[in-house]
């Protein structure tokens, strides 16, 4: 059944949208600001935190204050600081960044939902809409990743990145709102696309901090072997290299789930829409060797011999499969699953 497109809620939809992409783009802007001159007033934060709890220690940890101080060579504690107070230590730049990241967010998320009030649908039907989807989604995520985890020094990568990808839906692969073909006229667009979108989000995230991951590493092998100088002003701005692999860990450790859940729902819907649970169509293939490179990640994150830069390379190659199945084999390989809308 061919549903009508509401002209007006699309047009709204591209305004929020072209303006989610702009607060982004100043978001970005400052998180540059804040990785250019931000730095001293978080080390002198932390000084100052140090420092008080030195004094605490001095004084005792017990409520006599004969508590014991800790071993020579250890360092001491820090003290705990709550998320709000914070952002406040970070500094303006900071403040700025993520308050432009929400606003933006917020315009995204209304860009996406008004595009779907336009189409009467799920608004992931073809591939502009189903990145404009996921980099929504990764904003988000990685708003929570940054307030959880006071990661702001890695916006200007992210953040960035969404603004690339975003940027080129809307100049490369933009698609008018309209009906979807008959083959995807189901409730399991809602459910197994719904997955993939989520899943590829939060991977989209996983991927930047892996790469940043391998560009600290190398940086370090580097050091380590007499090749470079220490002390790099700009990589000490970010995270340390074990620092970047936990968080990466975590990231796929919440995607991978929902990937999987993905596969088999698109199973599923395969043996209800063509009478089998899997055909090796193009995409049912990479969808596959996605799920087992990021499956052998967590495999080799948890081997001893494969941590570190030999896991990251095989998550990013995850990544690429993934991007490979969404931007070559659905638009340029003829299957039961070509429905990118790209011409």
């Amino acid at each position: 059944m061919l549903v009508s497109v509401n002209q007006t809620f699309a047009s709204i939809s591209g305004d929020f949208l072209m303006t989610a992409l702009l607060i982004y783009s100043l978001a970005v802007v400052a998180f540059a600001g804040d990785f250019a001159f931000g730095r001293p007033r978080r080390a002198a934060a932390s000084r100052v935190r140090a420092e008080r709890v030195t004094q605490l220690a001095t004084v005792g940890a017990g409520p006599s204050g004969d508590g014991p101080l800790p071993p020579v060579g250890e360092s001491l504690p820090a003290a705990p600081v709550s998320t709000w107070q914070a952002i406040g230590e970070a500094g303006s730049w900071v403040r700025a960044a993520l308050g432009l990241s929400a606003l933006g967010a917020i315009a995204h998320l209304v860009a996406v939902v008004t595009r779907g009030l336009a189409v009467g649908r799920a608004p992931w039907g073809n591939m502009y809409e189903f990145i404009t989807a996921l980099t929504c989604i990764a904003a988000i995520f990685f708003l929570y990743v940054m307030v959880r985890y006071r990661a702001w020094s890695l916006g200007v990568f992210v953040m960035g990145a969404v603004v690339l990808a975003l940027g080129l839906a809307e100049t490369l692969i933009y698609t008018a709102a309209g009906p979807l073909v008959p083959a995807l006229q189901s409730y399991w667009l809602s459910i197994h696309v719904t997955a993939m979108t989520l899943a590829t989000g939060i991977f989209f995230v996983a991927a930047v901090l892996g790469i940043l991951y391998l560009v600290v590493e190398r940086y370090r092998a580097r050091v380590a072997a007499g090749k470079a100088d220490p002390g790099n002003g700009l990589l000490a701005r970010i995270p340390s290299a074990e620092q970047l692999d936990k968080l990466t860990y975590r990231t796929v450790i919440f995607g991978f789930p929902v990937w999987t859940f993905g596969v088999i729902a698109g199973a599923i819907w395969a043996d209800q829409a063509w009478g089998r649970y899997w055909g090796w169509d193009p995409v049912e293939t990479w969808a596959f060797i996605t799920w087992v490179l990021y499956a052998a990640y967590l495999h080799a994150r948890a081997t001893a011999g494969w941590r570190g830069t030999r896991a990251h390379i095989i998550q990013l190659l995850g990544f690429a499969s993934l991007v490979t199945n969404m931007l070559v084999v659905q638009v340029f390989i003829t299957g039961m699953h070509s429905y990118a809308g790209v011409n």
